[in-house]
């Protein structure tokens, strides 16, 4: 049993770094622009999506062609702030806000429908069949690589939100957006950059889950928003860091519970978040006076 747990503890945690890859770019879009990207989800398949074509079609590796889907996911990250998000104004922009991405989010399910039809792909390498012999278990690559990646983005946007003029305004924007624009800040650039960022992340993430997930289609998204608004919400709005140490505690718990009962798993997942918002409405590591903590 003990080796079970064991086994479980280290599944959570590499499967939590997954998640991460996918949930640090709606926190931190939430965190510049106050909105709720319900498009995120299908960011995530859009990514994969792209590596599936590099892969299949020009055969590149898959962390090659991150070279590729990074930019062009914030190209089209850029695209979308500019053409729906940016004109939305007034006290009802955040419920429009979610109108607006959500309108996105069937749009390009929609594309990818016509593109790549109903049926499931898969991202396949050979890190992704192999994996390596640690602490008596077998581990695939493809998730030690995957969380490799996740700490390493994490760290990246730290360092861009503390160490660069960038960030020094995407932290004074998230502060007081009125108070940033009458010193100079072009918010607008700003909010178009940030949403960018956050979505050029979700490329890495969609590549990581199109080689774990089993196989996606063009509906998958749906099942991705609800784990991700979650670990965002637990973590703490705008809270990059938080983001990564909900995914990790979250998938390590479902991990736990499946053990013992698998058909449990997912509503402990949930039951775990409402505990944690009772007794802290502003998540694990939010703060009501900051939102990028």
């Amino acid at each position: 049993m003990a080796s079970t747990l064991t086994h479980a503890v280290i599944n959570g945690i590499l499967g939590g770094g997954v998640y991460a890859l996918m949930a640090v770019g709606l926190t931190l879009i939430f965190g510049v622009l106050d909105i709720i990207n319900i498009a995120q989800g299908i960011m995530v398949i859009l990514g994969a999506y792209l590596s599936y074509v590099l892969s299949v079609h020009l055969h590149l590796d898959l962390f090659v062609g991150l070279l590729v889907t990074v930019p062009a996911m914030f190209v089209i990250g850029v695209a979308i702030q500019w053409l729906f998000i940016r004109p939305l104004r007034g006290r009802d922009r955040t419920s429009m806000s979610l109108l607006a991405s959500y309108a996105v989010a069937i749009i390009i399910e929609g594309l990818l429908y016509l593109a790549f039809g109903p049926n499931d792909v898969s991202l396949s390498a050979s890190y992704v069949i192999s994996g390596v012999h640690m602490l008596g278990f077998y581990l695939p690559y493809i998730y030690l690589y995957g969380f490799a990646m996740a700490v390493a983005l994490v760290a990246a946007l730290y360092l861009l939100l503390y160490r660069t003029r960038f960030g020094h305004s995407v932290r004074a924007t998230m502060q007081d957006r009125t108070a940033a624009m009458l010193v100079g800040i072009d918010v607008n650039r700003v909010s178009a950059l940030t949403y960018g960022i956050g979505v050029a992340v979700t490329a890495a993430g969609g590549m990581v889950f199109g080689a774990t997930g089993g196989g996606f289609n063009p509906n998958s998204g749906y099942d991705l928003i609800s784990r991700l608004l979650a670990l965002i919400i637990l973590g703490g709005l705008g809270s990059i860091g938080g983001a990564l140490a909900a995914a990790v505690l979250m998938l390590t718990i479902e991990s736990i519970v499946d053990i013992w009962q698998p058909t449990w798993s997912v509503a402990v997942f949930y039951a775990a978040l409402v505990l944690v918002l009772m007794f802290r409405p502003a998540g694990l590591f939010g703060r009501q006076s900051a939102r990028a903590q």
